[in-house]
């Protein structure tokens, strides 16, 4: 595990070099990132070679994390997780869902990283400081430091950590490569550092230069593989999912009994979801009868690009085709669409040219009118207002979907428990659960763009509390649409994939002519079936 005190402390720096040095030496590493964060998977991804898997225990609940980790850093030369954060920073002013919450889960040891070009002798207090503080207790492997100045700089700091016995596991100096650009939300993509492969080889010499390998290569080891019939973690949620509607074979509703909510062993709920109706047997018996893999469009461009892998992967366990769709290139919706997927991205970055998007946007446009499921998130929602203002101010029309234009205003961060206020495509009336929200933009609702709006939907999908944060609704939903700030992870809510794919089943698709079609590649084989 790479923790720090601190964000900015070179947590993703460190990841980056060890990352880049097993790729040199022709082994493959398996990264991770602790919490909701969308842009160091991206870059430890692309520098690994392999897709980097966030692990949030918090959105998916700590058996999916296990799962997860244990299944994936099974199938790699080495395994390498990067901290989110302080080591024990968590939701509010709690530990829960933080670094050092995730290591003892796990059973992993810590590697801080000390950012020290102000620090000497006080870095020893410091460090005994995150060795000691707890619960959880960690197992601190060792520090390395960051920003050195000087060998007399190292001197200084190896012999402040021998005095509280901590191993000095090698430094991080001064070097042009160690500075990555990034912008309001975060590091910049990987797209956008033009320079990425010449850094990645700079990174590879650091680490071969800098630091003690001879120490923290052992660190890396992979994870034992699991028992021999373990299903993967995709299979297994979704089994979940479907061994849920099994015991309680009743849709959910308001007008009815209680329903079963998905739940841990010894019948407690899910972390994760915190409260969810089993799903609709109808929905998993439509599901279940695909029969063809259905084109689902999802926005993938570099104003779209915040999401998780698992999203594509239950999406593919489930029948459904995802097919990249760039918005921002002005492409058509693909042939025999059943479903519009927009994640979280930088489309106010991109607003000036999106507008200019007429095919795009008419296709979104035709898609909501003829009730292709619509999902949304944060940058995604967006796309669906009536106006975009871009960084300096200036007003970009949008698809006219939902009665609001959004403009910078103060960032709005942190976990947030969501009750659900009304039916929808995705959710249930009082089911409850666990997102993410992240952005500086904000909405301005406007009662007068109300009857230029193409789309019917009920405002206040849900209501959202959060630590220091006043509850408010916030979303829109109907049978078709789910458009909202949060961001949740799908394998800690796998109803969500399941009623998309029986609404993407049930849809028509869109008439094309050959004129907008462009050709795809053949859709994968269908991985799951209903009841396992």
């Amino acid at each position: 595990m790479i923790a720090a005190p601190c964000s900015g402390s070179g947590k993703t720096l460190l990841s980056l070099c060890l990352a880049a040095l097993a790729r040199q030496r022709g082994l493959s590493l398996q990264p991770f990132k602790v919490g909701p964060d969308y842009l160091d998977p991206q870059l430890l991804s692309e520098v690994s070679g392999r897709s980097c898997r966030n692990l949030d225990s918090l959105l998916c609940g700590e058996e999916w994390l296990q799962r997860c980790f244990q299944w994936h850093a099974s199938r790699a030369d080495r395994v390498l997780v990067e901290g989110v954060m302080g080591l024990f920073d968590g939701r509010g002013p709690g530990s829960e869902g933080s670094t050092a919450a995730v290591a003892a889960l796990l059973d992993l040891p810590v590697v801080l990283v000390v950012e020290a070009s102000r620090q000497a002798g006080s870095l020893a207090a410091l460090v005994r400081g995150f060795r000691d503080h707890g619960p959880p207790r960690v197992a601190l492997a060792g520090v390395v430091l960051n920003r050195v100045g000087s060998e007399r700089h190292r001197a200084l700091l190896a012999e402040a950590l021998a005095a509280i016995e901590v191993p000095l596991l090698g430094v991080l100096p001064h070097d042009p490569s160690l500075a990555l650009p990034s912008r309001h939300l975060g590091l910049l993509p990987p797209g956008e550092l033009h320079d990425l492969v010449a850094r990645r080889q700079q990174w590879a010499d650091i680490a071969a230069r800098h630091l003690d390998l001879d120490r923290l290569w052992p660190l890396l080891e992979p994870a034992v593989p699991p028992a021999a019939g373990t299903l993967d973690p995709i299979l297994w949620t979704l089994d979940r999912a479907t061994d849920a509607a099994a015991v309680d074979p009743q849709p959910s509703g308001l007008d009815g009994p209680p329903h079963r909510c998905l739940a841990q062993p010894g019948g407690t709920a899910s972390a994760a979801a915190g409260g969810w109706t089993a799903p609709d047997p109808d929905t998993v018996a439509v599901v279940a009868a695909v029969a063809e893999p259905l084109p689902v469009a999802i926005a993938s461009d570099r104003a779209f690009h915040f999401r998780y892998p698992e999203v594509s992967e239950l999406l593919r366990a489930l029948g459904l085709d995802p097919q990249p769709w760039s918005p921002l290139a002005d492409e058509p919706l693909p042939p025999g669409c059943r479903a519009v997927l927009l994640p979280g991205g930088y489309p106010e970055l991109h607003a000036e040219q999106l507008a200019t998007c007429r095919r795009s946007l008419a296709d979104l446009a035709a898609a909501a009118a003829a009730g292709l499921p619509i999902v949304a998130e944060c940058g995604g929602l967006l796309l669906l207002g009536h106006s975009l203002h871009d960084p300096d101010e200036r007003p970009h029309a949008m698809a006219g979907l939902l009665p609001f234009s959004a403009r910078r205003g103060s960032l709005t961060l942190g976990y947030r428990q969501a009750e659900v206020l009304r039916d929808g495509l995705l959710l249930r009336q009082g089911e409850r659960l666990v997102g993410h929200e992240f952005h500086r933009w904000q909405l301005q609702a406007d009662a007068a763009l109300a009857e230029a709006t193409t789309m019917a939907a009920s405002p206040g999908l849900w209501q959202l509390e959060g630590w220091g944060w006043p509850g408010r609704p916030e979303g829109w939903t109907n049978a078709t649409l789910h458009a909202t700030w949060l961001h949740l992870h799908w394998a800690g809510c796998p109803e969500i994939p399941l009623r998309l794919a029986a609404a993407s089943a049930s849809a028509v698709p869109l008439p094309t002519s050959d004129a907008s079609c462009s050709p795809r590649s053949p859709a994968p084989a269908r991985a799951w079936s209903a009841g396992g």
